[in-house]
């Protein structure tokens, strides 16, 4: 996609967005032949754009002694444009970045250089910075690429941010969407109406709030501005839960929107919702403060096949005990919020 205008209307019709995992072999490093697959497994299942550099590809690529934040960007990005390129549609291409202002601005350069469009702007390096020094980091970062902004919760590394803080983020002309990950419903909303009170109808709402995905996908959010009533609601999901099962994900989000148009909502999406934080809470390790969530996501990835291991670069990381029967329980109890059979169909496609 070309420009920002073109992103802005695809970000807003509502999509859903994988965070990308990171396949490493026995040997923990990084296997292209799979890191490849998962990009085709994304594209050919639906799914609007994928984001890299996240928190599910793992942090630690940027660590020195590993050196692949480049490299997983680069290979990302290429397979990305290849695939689509045999049959071009709408998609975006992300960059996570994090770090002080220094760091996240060349790492934005660097997603620039490769062909990204947008930069999912992690704040965590700053948590212990004024509110207003966070802002002005946003708008250094904003020059290089547009933004999503990233609202990401206290228990993996993030911080409270105040409504006022959404309200003049918003506020940043260069700002494409918002993430909105405090697993707290307060601070959702405190989101949501500071996006009304800027007056910005153009900036979309994504959800990061896995614990509660259906819910944030199907609620009007009703805020004054300036005496009169907005809805706004969260369209689409940038979602780690949404790297796996990712073709059943697509198809969710699709019957959301249709729901979402009748004049009464169905009682049954009650219980849709539950169901898949029943299976976010497996997969991201809930009972254990996250501590499998990237492994968990890695083992039903390498039980389909799409990865070699559930390892990480951080050997500490791994499954916590019970998590791996839990995966079991919640994939037998949920059927059809799995896609076995369509990553069977194709996997080896996506391998060549």
């Amino acid at each position: 996609m070309a420009n920002s205008e073109k992103l802005r209307s695809h970000l807003l019709e509502g999509h859903a967005i994988p965070a990308h995992p990171l396949a490493l072999d026995k040997n923990r490093r990084l296997s292209e032949r799979h890191q490849r697959a998962l990009a085709r497994y994304y594209i050919d299942a639906g799914c609007g754009g994928i984001a890299v550099g996240v928190h599910s590809t793992q942090f630690e690529i940027r660590d020195p002694q590993h050196g692949l934040f480049q490299p997983v960007l680069e290979l990302a990005a290429e397979t990305m444009d290849r695939y689509l390129a045999a049959s071009p549609r709408p998609f975006i291409k992300i960059a996570g970045v994090c770090g002080v202002t220094s760091q996240a601005v060349v790492e934005t350069q660097l997603a620039r250089d490769l062909g990204y469009e947008a930069v999912l702007l992690s704040l965590a390096a700053l948590n212990d910075q004024p509110e207003a020094d966070v802002l002005a980091h946003c708008h250094v970062v904003a020059q290089e690429l547009p933004l999503i902004g990233f609202y990401l919760q206290p228990a993996v590394g993030g911080r409270v941010f105040s409504y006022a803080f959404w309200r003049e983020f918003a506020e940043i002309e260069n700002v494409l969407a918002i993430k909105i990950a405090p697993f707290n419903r307060y601070q959702t909303l405190d989101v949501v109406r500071g996006i009304v009170g800027a007056g910005r109808d153009d900036i979309a709402l994504y959800t990061g709030n896995d614990d509660t995905i259906v819910t944030d996908l199907l609620t009007p959010f009703t805020f004054e501005h300036q005496g009169s009533p907005v809805t706004r609601r969260i369209v689409g999901g940038l979602l780690g839960h949404w790297g796996v099962w990712s073709h059943a994900s697509v198809q969710l989000l699709e019957t959301i929107k249709e729901a979402r148009e009748l004049e009464q909502l169905d009682a049954r999406w009650l219980q849709r919702a539950a169901a898949v934080t029943d299976m976010n809470a497996a997969l991201f390790d809930a009972a254990n403060g996250f501590a499998g969530c990237i492994p968990g996501i890695l083992e039903v990835l390498r039980r389909q096949g799409l990865v070699p291991t559930n390892l990480c670069l951080n050997p500490n990381e791994v499954l916590s005990p019970g998590q791996t029967a839990e995966l079991d329980r919640v994939t037998t109890a949920y059927p059809d919020l799995v896609d076995d059979d369509f990553v069977t169909t194709h996997i080896e496609r996506w391998l060549s």
